[in-house]
């Protein structure tokens, strides 16, 4: 199982990231079946292609590629293993906005309709060393505990599972936008929170959207 197609979409979609994190610290997989491929570690999101984009299974072993991958394998086959929603792709930034959510320990509450994306607030994640196992299971609990598919870990960023990487990539920038929309609204203000049951008809609205 060569994911050629998971692979070269990791090569479309990281120089994505470069407009979402600072220098080379986001990353982003692409899941099928039993393996993952994920951008490499310490390189530019447009200095590599398809063959270098390495392959790793859910138990954390690289299986192809010619580069060395993300220090995030941990966190990536984790949410993988652990998810109840089986995501097909991750994607991890530290986006400004985000990421100051992530260093004042806040959640981030349902003020617009559009975290139904997401969920109905974006939890946080304990922090814990990058790359650790600790800190993957501490990224799980996250997301299960809040029935949501984005968290941010404390003082360290922002995570996004979706169906696709496409999606988990819109979605990133959907928490991004919520994160500065409450950041400036509580500049100036006490920000309102949607109560449970626009939510609820917001996620059914959503579901015929596009349609």
């Amino acid at each position: 199982m060569t994911l050629e197609a998971e692979r070269n979409a990791v090569v479309e979609h990281a120089p994505d990231l470069a407009g979402l994190t600072p220098g080379r610290t986001g990353n982003l997989s692409v899941r099928r079946g039993d393996r993952f491929a994920v951008t490499p570690t310490g390189v530019a999101y447009d200095a590599f292609d398809a063959g270098d984009v390495p392959v790793v299974d859910l138990d954390g072993e690289r299986v192809a590629g010619a580069m060395k991958p993300s220090s995030e394998v941990p966190m990536h086959r984790h949410i993988y293993r652990g998810h109840a929603a089986e995501p097909g792709a991750i994607v991890h930034t530290h986006s400004p906005m985000a990421t100051t959510m992530a260093v004042l320990h806040e959640p981030l509450p349902p003020i617009h309709y559009m975290i139904v994306a997401v969920g109905k607030r974006v939890p946080v994640a304990e922090y814990a060393p990058y790359g650790t196992e600790e800190l993957a299971a501490n990224v799980v609990a996250a997301l299960e505990g809040a029935d949501a598919t984005a968290c941010f870990i404390e003082n360290h960023g922002l995570v996004v599972v979706a169906d696709d990487v496409g999606s988990a990539v819109e979605h990133t920038h959907h928490v991004e936008s919520l994160a500065e929309l409450y950041l400036r609204a509580r500049s100036v203000g006490e920000p309102t929170e949607l109560p449970e049951s626009e939510l609820d008809t917001a996620i059914e609205q959503f579901e015929s959207y596009g349609q």
